[in-house]
Formats: structure tokens, sequence, C-alpha cells
């Protein structure tokens, strides 16, 4: 039996739309669609979450319009709403008035597609982005009676280690219980979490960061040196210059926090604070920012990375996991999944280190629908579905 899931994704600053189809317990990509907003917050250095929201309104329908057309999901039809149908839309989309003037149109020119469900984030994330995503979500369910998943993105992320690596392409979905239980490392601009994995949908919070995320350390620490916005992959571009570069004029070191504490949680408020008063040290000594720019981006890359992968590697070990099951768009990091790598097969032997394709470690809609795909015996009713900005795992 085939069937299809449409996958929405908005928790954040990146609109995601994607059609997956599902066969004998496989998977593939038929669209997936991201569009980036880096544009439009890179002047504020950070994610403006009604900027955010905005964007999403802006763009969902054109992007559905589109997934539909590449998965060959799309017909036209002159649909008429009846005055019900009407009310309902308009008081779902309530507070997405631009959503609603972009969707109305949308639902009264285009027939039913074969979608057999729809997934959407439900949280965590920022509230304003998340809404525009569940109320399409809801306002679809309701005017083409499909069935409602609402998704814990956190493991979105962790599944999008089995998506297709191309598009088109079948990927199995029979996941090895020899994998389990799996230290799971969940990193990106909103989230440090390490989970103790018993299986797909058993999930164990043992340690998270206790302020600032490892991405937003990257974008608050990437800020202070004059680097761009995202910080992760503006850091980790300064960082290489320094293999051709004489030695700084002064030795560099930042802390490492929290490495040394016997427990699994995460604090890297204190790094941006460290950063700060060596840029400031910096200029009292007359020290250009530009002679050391890259050897402090090597550093502060080094000091985010060397944390994250000793207390994911105390966690496999204390508690004897059989994989590492990395994820989140600070995943995307080289140098870290590199480390991690080398100290899983230093410390742990023969365990298995997993990481999503590096298009999946951004927030994508992909990961959404394929998290439905484990969740589709329990949908909910697009009346009950609600965002929720700090759901748990």
């Amino acid at each position: 039996m085939v069937m299809r899931i449409l996958g929405i994704e908005t928790s954040c600053d990146e609109t995601g739309i994607s059609i997956l189809e599902f066969k004998n317990n496989q998977c593939k990509i038929l669209a997936n669609l991201v569009y980036s907003q880096i544009k439009v917050h890179r002047p504020y250095g950070g994610v403006v979450p009604n900027l955010a929201k905005r964007e999403h309104q802006k763009n969902l329908i054109p992007m559905l319009r589109l997934a539909l057309q590449e998965a060959r999901c799309a017909k036209k039809k002159k649909n008429q709403f009846s005055d019900s149908q009407t009310k309902i839309l308009e008081k779902i989309l309530l507070k997405d008035e631009v959503l609603k003037q972009n969707l109305l149109p949308f639902l009264q020119t285009t027939a039913k597609p074969k979608i057999d469900f729809i997934a959407v984030t439900k949280g965590p994330g920022l509230a304003p982005a998340l809404w525009p995503g569940v109320n399409l979500a809801r306002a679809l369910s309701f005017y083409w009676r499909i069935p409602l998943l609402g998704i814990n993105h956190l493991e979105g992320h962790i599944l999008s280690n089995w998506l297709p690596k191309e598009k088109n392409q079948w990927a199995s979905l029979k996941i090895p219980q020899s994998l389990f239980p799996a230290a799971g490392l969940i990193i990106s601009g909103g989230h440090t979490q390490l989970i103790l994995i018993k299986k797909i949908g058993q999930y164990r919070l043992v340690g998270e960061t206790r302020d600032d995320a490892a991405g937003e350390c990257f974008d608050k620490t990437a800020r202070l040196l004059g680097l761009g916005y995202p910080g992760g992959p503006a850091i980790a571009t300064e960082a290489k210059k320094i293999k051709n570069l004489p030695p700084p004029p002064l030795p560099i070191h930042l802390p490492r926090p929290m490495i040394n504490q016997k427990n699994y949680d995460f604090s890297f408020a204190g790094l941006k604070t460290a950063v700060l008063y060596l840029v400031e040290d910096l200029k009292k000594q007359g020290i250009s920012l530009n002679l050391v720019r890259p050897f402090l981006a090597a550093e502060i890359q080094n000091s985010i990375n060397e944390v994250l992968v000793s207390k994911t590697i105390r966690l496999a070990k204390n508690f004897r996991t059989q994989s590492i099951i990395a994820a989140g768009g600070v995943a995307a990091n080289e140098a870290l999944t590199q480390l991690l790598q080398q100290e899983a097969t230093k410390k742990l032997h023969d365990i298995q280190v997993l990481i999503p394709e590096k298009q999946y470690t951004g927030d994508n809609a992909a990961m959404i629908a394929l998290a439905a795909y484990f969740h589709r015996q329990r949908p909910t009713s697009w009346q009950q579905l609600e965002a929720n900005p700090n759901l748990r795992l």
C-alpha cells in the first residue's frame, strides 16, 4: 500500500514543505522545499520572531503549490466554499491574515491531492513562527478532510538520519534494534540536549543547556568577532584560515564550560562572556582583531565542540549505548563530526555514529513527514491541535 504524507515546518526561520511517499516500510522524497530567511534576519544578528511569522505567512502557499506540482499531486479544480466552510476557515486563520489571503484562492482553484496524512511541527520553537504552519495544517485538514498529525520538531531531527540521500530514491525504514539504546545529541540554534533513546518513540532527557544553546553561542561569538550570520558557518570558515597563517602574536585560550562536571548539562553563556573580555583586552593592548580573528574563531569552535563531544561520549559510555545519534543544524559542522567520530572510535571502539546528510541537519519538512509515519496510528483533530513552543520530547 502506497502512502503519502505532506510535511510542514515553521518552528523558526526556515519555511519547509515536503511530500514523502511510503511503501513496504521504505520512503522516498517526492518534494522537499526549504526557504531560508537568513537574509531577512542577518541585519539583526539573530531571528526576529515576528519577521519569521511574516515570512512564513507569505511563503507557505507558493511553496505548497510548487511541492504538489513536483510530487505530481496537483490538479486544478474550481471549488466553492459553503457558508459554514468559510466561517470555519476564517476562524482558523483569524490571526494569520496574509496566510488567509493566499490560502483561500488556492483552495478554490485546487483539487484535493492524493495525500494520506498532513504532518506539521507543533513545537518546540518560536510561538509566532509555529502558528502559521499549525494553522495552515489545520485548515488543510479541515477542508480536504485529511488526518492530521502534530509532530515534535526534536524527534524529527533524530529521524532525519533515515531520510533518503537523494530525491526519488528509496530508503529503508527498518531501523535496526541493535542501534539501541542510543546516545542522542540534538544541537541547533535553539536546543542543546543529550537524550537517551531507548527506541524510536521512547526518549529520556538526561542533559541540556542551562542558558545558551550551542548554535546560539556560535551566533553571539561570531557577532563579537565581526563575522556574519549565522555564526556557525561563519566561524567554521574563518577557523580554516589558520592553516595558512603564522602563529598569533599572543596565546589564545578559552574555557571549556562544565567539561569536567559529571552531569550531562551544558552552559555556553560564560564562553560568550570570555570572548567579549578577550576582544576588549586585545583592543587595550593595541592588537588588531584582524590579526587574531581566525585563531579566535578556531578556539571558539574547539571549545564548543570539545564540550559537546566529551559529554556525549560520557553518556554513551556510562549508559552503555550501542550507538550515538547526532542531529540538528550544528551537526553540519565538519570539525564537530570529525571529532565525534574520532573520540567514539578511540574510547568506545566499534560504536556506530549516525549523522544526517548535511542537507537535512537544518530545519526541514521532510523530517517532519518522516516522523509522522511512525505516529500515523495516532492522528489528532484539526480542532484540537495547538502550537506548543515549550514542547519536550
